[in-house]
């Protein structure tokens, strides 16, 4: 023993470095896990400033005669037909499930939908960004809600808007249209 004495005297550092090295590695591994576990971060702005702009104008235009809501999603608007297999029904809903409509119009009492609103901006005018809007307006005139689809510009006239969202506040069935 007295042999291997200055040989453990030599590495007793050594082994304590490795050892307080493994911990603050362990600890750091725990706490930097749980950052890594939730990859996210804050969202300062919900609308566009085109976008806010035309909500408060639709806010304005509906006055106490229907609610606005913005960035409602298609899945939550309309639904899948019943009776199909179960292939044809998830590939229907799949392609509803990840895209929204700018603004819901609703009834301020019930809440049923009267109109949605799309404000498009130059990016719909790209050939994947008019294969969307394709698909969304033939969803929603399958399901009968009426879609209004407004070219984003610098102002709006509320009469104007108004105008256009209007007829649908008496309503009792929207009609089956896409503007």
């Amino acid at each position: 023993m007295e042999l291997l004495q200055p040989l453990l005297d030599a590495l007793m550092p050594i082994l304590f470095i490795v050892i307080f090295i493994s911990l603050l590695a362990y600890v750091l591994s725990i706490w930097k896990g749980t950052a890594v576990s939730y990859p996210y971060r804050r969202i300062d702005l919900l609308f566009s400033a085109a976008e806010r702009s035309m909500l408060g104008i639709l806010d304005k235009a509906a006055g106490d005669k229907a609610r606005v809501f913005g960035k409602v999603r298609l899945a939550d608007v309309i639904s899948v037909k019943k009776g199909l297999d179960r292939s044809a029904w998830n590939k229907a809903f799949n392609r509803i499930n990840r895209k929204h409509l700018d603004f819901v119009v609703c009834d301020p009492d019930s809440l049923s939908i009267l109109c949605a609103v799309e404000l498009n901006d130059r990016s719909h005018k790209k050939s994947k960004r008019i294969k969307r809007d394709n698909l969304v307006a033939a969803a929603c005139e399958a399901a009968g809600i009426p879609l209004l689809m407004i070219d984003a510009k610098k102002g709006y006239s509320i009469d104007e808007i108004k105008g256009l969202i209007e007829p649908y506040f008496t309503a009792t069935q929207a009609p089956n249209l896409v503007k």
